[in-house]
């Protein structure tokens, strides 16, 4: 049996299958699974629609039951309907993704009952290591049973209670799945497929068959190539926005009726003011959650709403543990991850995208004009750069600045990274350096005021970098 350690993420496990694991890892894993969470009467299975997907599940489910714990079997699913069924049923689930990479990996996402994450530092170093030394387990003992539940209806009557489209004005939406999950989940939630009323919402759909091989273009939003065909039918459509997510769909990206892709954060913005809305009138003190590398306009208008504001390092596995510690409304994450108190804590890609639905369709503004209002600052968009030790390269740029705020000129933190600070003073900027959690990547974003003022702050980073390679 391989080593598991060097697919270990922050927040889960990625690697080609079968380069990097395979079956025999998964039922070693299933074992330390079972073992992990003994005491509970079940774990959810769970796998999005890569080729690997049912073998490996296949595979995990046996070490889950040959060390005698019974699974509840949900198919192929999104891994935001895994946080529904472990929420909903008080459970512990496993679900088989590699999100948004290539088309060989997969991965393998754990959550504690309650769809509580499980992260390296929060269980799921123990749960490889155990994995590594056990191996998997021998089918000697009792074995666990298997039962299957297709809980897509039921999560999707859920997200309908969550956001009321009934009343608002027809939209027109082009959705484009990529051939991951997301089509499943759009056609049941905001289709006619689970059976639920029809909406006002006309959907135009790209790649909806959930196809492991990507024919298309991979389900990755984040690269602006993987945009192209949803903003081209955006505007032959004349629709009202578009919608993109990726693999197994807990991520939504939006482009407005123009075809321009919106940020990220303006998008947590929109959502975030609902939200507060919802609390204020309830009586309720909201808490609004958001990652170091999301807009400054976030928090600014979100405290300017009613709000208190909390700022958390990148990763659900660090940002849900923040937000149930302060019942926090919602959370969000610029790298388009969502999240809700209403659904226990968790990111997810179609209730995000009703809540846009929502602030579109409730009013008479156009999506491109709730973005100038909630995005009034500029951004780089997140470059990356493949360097040798992402720490050291973090070092320099620390050092490159240390001068600076010696004298209190810029203020230097941590909490992710590196945050170069310039905000509160002229002109305002802020620059974020940071290891990719998933990739061997140096991350770098910049938010200014200005326009040059990005250019300026971008290159001159970029330079640091390129100069320590």
């Amino acid at each position: 049996m391989r080593s598991l350690a060097a697919i270990t993420k922050s927040n889960d496990l990625r690697g080609a299958v079968p380069q990097d694991w395979g079956p025999e890892e998964a039922q070693a894993l299933g074992g330390a699974i079972a073992h992990a969470f003994m005491e509970a009467p079940a774990v959810l299975v769970g796998h999005d629609m890569r080729i690997s997907g049912p073998e490996m599940a296949a595979a995990l489910i046996e070490g889950l039951t040959n060390a005698g714990k019974d699974v509840i079997d949900i198919g192929q699913v999104s891994t935001d309907t895994m946080y529904y069924a472990s929420g909903s049923r008080g459970l512990p689930g496993a679900m088989l993704t590699a999100s948004h990479n290539p088309a060989g990996d997969n991965g393998l996402k754990l959550m504690r009952a309650g769809a509580k994450p499980v992260g390296r530092d929060a269980g799921l170093g123990e749960i490889v290591s155990h994995a590594e030394q056990a191996g998997p387990p021998p089918a000697t003992g009792a074995k666990g049973g298997v039962s299957r539940l297709d809980i897509l209806p039921e999560f999707a009557r859920y997200l309908r209670e969550q956001v009321d489209l009934t009343t608002i004005r027809p939209l027109k939406v082009v959705i484009d799945a990529g051939n991951g999950m997301g089509g499943v989940v759009a056609d049941a939630v905001l289709g006619q497929a689970a059976g639920l009323p029809a909406l006002p919402v006309t959907i135009v759909p790209l790649y909806f068959e959930p196809d492991g091989t990507f024919p298309h273009h991979p389900a990755n939003p984040l690269d602006p190539a993987n945009l192209v065909d949803l903003q081209e039918a955006v505007r032959d459509q004349q629709a009202d926005l578009g919608l993109a997510f990726d693999g197994d769909a807990d991520r939504c990206f939006v482009v407005d009726e123009t075809g321009q892709v919106v940020n990220p954060s303006v998008i947590g913005t929109a959502i975030a003011l609902r939200q507060i809305g919802q609390e204020l009138a309830a009586g309720r003190h909201p808490v609004v959650v958001h990652n170091a590398i999301t807009s400054k306009a976030l928090p600014e208008l979100a405290e300017a709403a009613g709000a208190a504001t909390l700022r958390t390092p990148v990763g659900h596995a660090l940002i849900k543990p923040v937000m149930a510690q302060h019942d926090a409304v919602f959370g969000a994450e610029h790298s388009g991850h969502y999240y809700f108190r209403g659904f226990f804590y968790a990111d997810t890609g179609i209730l995000s995208a009703m809540h846009v639905l929502a602030a579109v369709g409730e009013g008479r503004h156009s999506l491109s004009a709730l973005g100038e209002v909630y995005g009034p600052y500029y951004a780089s968009g997140e470059i990356n750069f493949r360097v040798k030790d992402p720490a050291v390269s973090i070092q320099q740029v620390a050092t490159a600045f240390a001068d600076d705020a010696a004298r209190g000129t810029v203020r230097l933190d941590t909490l992710d990274g590196l945050t170069v600070d310039h905000w509160d003073a002229v002109p305002r900027w802020w620059a974020n350096v940071r290891a990719s959690n998933t990739e061997p990547l140096l991350r770098l974003n910049v938010e200014a005021a200005d326009e040059d003022v990005v250019v300026k702050v971008r290159d001159g980073i970029a330079q640091i970098v390129d100069e320590g390679l």
